[in-house]
């Protein structure tokens, strides 16, 4: 007869340094989201933020860190939670209203199917998100007109910025991430990104600690051959290699120095004259880094 060993309940001590790891990690999210919302003056006090609710472990987390954010703000602002439910075969309609209507959040859900459009428009092979997002952006900007909401708050995260940046800058031939804060295609209302400072896998961590009801993507994230997910594997090979280039990348989109780069329209070159003034950015930024591995190089100057 075989035995069936069931899992032994954790000791006391193990149950302390659970709530210990737990609480250092709510600490985190709770500062590096503060942080990214003073940095670009997201909200501000009266404003009415509607958190765009997918499903996913990252919006999931956007609203319960923006909940907890709001109850210690000396500022007050509204949230509003809205989920667009796109009618993608076998979408659970009623666990995003449950799970709402649990926190007292107000909520809308607004109904369109854009799946049968995406699906239509779309040759089968081809992947689904650009149009897609096209569409949900157009229904999200007019329900935030029509609820009043003053931000959009979306659950974009550090590597969703970073894995932006390389797509464009390996296939669009572009330096371009997204942004934490912006103006909306339409230029009516602004849009930001209160995670632009957060991890994917604090967040993953969190989404499993409060047990969030997640709704898995049968549409986009059931697509295999995104170019999106070949970035996040050399993201994660990166970063298992070499600690902190990852880290050390999201900082440069933060300490850009026009001038050394070659965009003429952001530059200008051409204007450029030789005044006997020091220049803070001039050549000295070929200088070696002592942070660097290697050999310094040479200096231009003799």
């Amino acid at each position: 007869m075989n035995t069936i060993l069931m899992p032994a309940a954790p000791t006391a001590r193990q149950a302390g340094k659970l709530d210990y790891e737990r609480n250092k990690l709510h600490k985190r999210l709770l500062r590096l989201t503060g942080q990214a919302i003073v940095d670009f003056d997201m909200i501000v006090d009266g404003d009415r933020v509607m958190v765009c609710l997918s499903g996913g472990k990252d919006s999931y987390g956007l609203l319960d860190l923006l909940l907890t954010l709001r109850s210690r703000a000396p500022i007050a602002f509204d949230i509003v939670a809205v989920n667009l439910d796109q009618k993608q075969p076998g979408f659970p309609e009623h666990v995003l209203p449950d799970y709402l209507r649990s926190l007292g959040v107000p909520f809308h859900i607004e109904n369109q199917d854009t799946y049968s459009i995406v699906t239509r428009v779309i040759p089968e092979g081809r992947t689904m998100c650009s149009l897609c997002s096209r569409l949900r952006r157009g229904i999200l900007y007019r329900v935030a007109d029509e609820l009043g909401a003053t931000k959009i708050a979306l659950g974009h995260h550090r590597d969703d910025i970073l894995e932006t940046f390389f797509l464009n800058m390996f296939f669009g031939g572009k330096l371009k991430a997204m942004p934490p804060k912006l103006v909306s295609d339409d230029g009516r209302h602004i849009v930001i990104r209160p995670l632009a400072y957060v991890q994917e896998q604090d967040l993953e961590a969190y989404a499993q600690w409060r047990g969030f009801p997640i709704i898995p993507c049968n549409l986009c994230g059931s697509q295999e051959n995104l170019k999106r997910k070949e970035i996040k594997q050399l993201m994660r090979e990166w970063e298992k290699r070499f600690p902190g280039r990852v880290e050390n990348i999201f900082a440069s989109l933060g300490r850009v120095t026009p001038s050394h780069l070659m965009d003429r329209e952001r530059f200008d070159f051409a204007g450029l004259r030789a005044t006997g003034a020091p220049v803070p950015d001039g050549d000295i930024a070929f200088d070696a880094n002592p942070e660097f591995e290697g050999p310094p190089a040479r200096s231009m100057r003799r």
